[in-house]
C-alpha cells in the first residue's frame, strides 16, 4: 500500500495492516507465545510473540504520548525521554520490559485499545494537521503516526508470517 497523503489513507492503513497483524496473531498457538524463537529488533537476539506484542504496544503508546502532548500544547520527547534514534534497539528492549508483567492476551487487548485510541485522536484532527506542514522535523504528523503505526504493525505481521511458515506443524 502507498504511503497516505490524507486523514482517510491514514485511517484506511492502520486498520487495514492492524487488522492482517491480527489476524496473524490469531494464528500463534498459545503455548508458542513465550518462546523466542523470532528476530529480535537488536541484531544477534531472539524475542518471544509476546515481546513482539509489547514492542507494538511501546510505540503505540509512545504515538499516543505525542499526540495527547501535541494537543496540550506540552513539549515532547523523540522518540523517548533519554534516547536517541539512533538507539531503537535499546528503546525496543525497554518496551518489553515495560509490559513484561502483562500477560499475553492483556498485551494484545492493551494494543487494541492504544490503536483505537490513536484513531479517534487522528479523527480529531483535519487534513491540514495532519499533512499540509512539519511537525517533526521534515516529517508530517500524519506521516509520523503512518511510520510509528501502520509501518511497524506492517513490519511484524511479516515477521509472524515468516516464524508461522517455518515453525508450522509438519
Amino acid at each position: 500500500m502507498a504511503i497516505p497523503q490524507d486523514k482517510e489513507q491514514l485511517l484506511k492503513v492502520i486498520d487495514s495492516h492492524f487488522n492482517a497483524l491480527s489476524q496473524a496473531l490469531d494464528q500463534v498457538p498459545p503455548e508458542r507465545v513465550d518462546e523466542r524463537s523470532l528476530e529480535g529488533h537488536v541484531r544477534g537476539t531472539r524475542i518471544s510473540v509476546s515481546e513482539l506484542v509489547a514492542y507494538l504496544l511501546g510505540w503505540n503508546e509512545r504515538v499516543l504520548d505525542w499526540l495527547e502532548k501535541d494537543l496540550a500544547g506540552l513539549p515532547m520527547a523523540f522518540p523517548a525521554d533519554g534516547f536517541k534514534w539512533n538507539q531503537l534497539g535499546l528503546l525496543a528492549q525497554k518496551f518489553y520490559r515495560d509490559h513484561d508483567a502483562l500477560a499475553y492476551p492483556q498485551k494484545r487487548q492493551r494494543l487494541e485499545a492504544a490503536k483505537q485510541r490513536i484513531v479517534s485522536l487522528i479523527r480529531q484532527r483535519d487534513n491540514a494537521a495532519l499533512y499540509q506542514c512539519s511537525w517533526y522535523a521534515k516529517w508530517t504528523l500524519g506521516r509520523m503516526i503512518q511510520l510509528n503505526t501502520a509501518a511497524p504493525y506492517a513490519n511484524a505481521r511479516g515477521r509472524l508470517r515468516r516464524w508461522l511458515k517455518h515453525h508450522s506443524a509438519p
